[in-house]
């Protein structure tokens, strides 16, 4: 186990960034799963079965481990200039009118891809919550 932020001895170098959002889980999991919305926070179209591969015009490209309909999705991530596969992890909770948005990214190689991938998670929450107004 060791002490520096953001490394687990069983996921490696992670990062979490959530939001609440004033819309319904089902609201914004619609939104996530839309092609406007995957266009925000994959770049290409949702994979939903397991197995299914993806690839972005970016060129990050990944597979799909998991996805549970109005909870969470589970993929594979691995930009081009990468020389490593990372997971994401996309999940949506909340009850009424208000539901918390969260970004989960594990197995990253150091201190400085966190870094940056914080604040592109950050990033593609503040365009989710404008795309639907919140």
């Amino acid at each position: 186990m060791t002490n520096e932020v953001g490394r687990t001895a069983g996921a490696g170098w992670q990062i979490g960034v959530s939001r609440t959002l004033p819309h319904p889980a089902s609201a914004v999991w619609a939104f996530l799963t839309s092609a406007e919305g995957a266009a925000i926070w994959l770049g290409t179209a949702v994979p939903d079965r397991p197995g299914e591969r993806y690839e972005t015009a970016g060129g990050t490209a990944g597979e799909l481990r998991s996805f549970r309909e109005l909870d969470r999705i589970r993929l594979t991530w691995r930009p081009r200039d990468w020389d490593h596969e990372s997971t994401v992890q996309v999940t949506v909770s909340g009850s009424g009118d208000r539901s918390v948005l969260r970004f989960h990214q594990e197995w990253l190689a150091n201190a400085e891809e966190r870094a940056r991938q914080r604040e592109h998670w950050k990033g593609v929450i503040d365009r989710i919550a404008d795309a639907l107004g919140g």
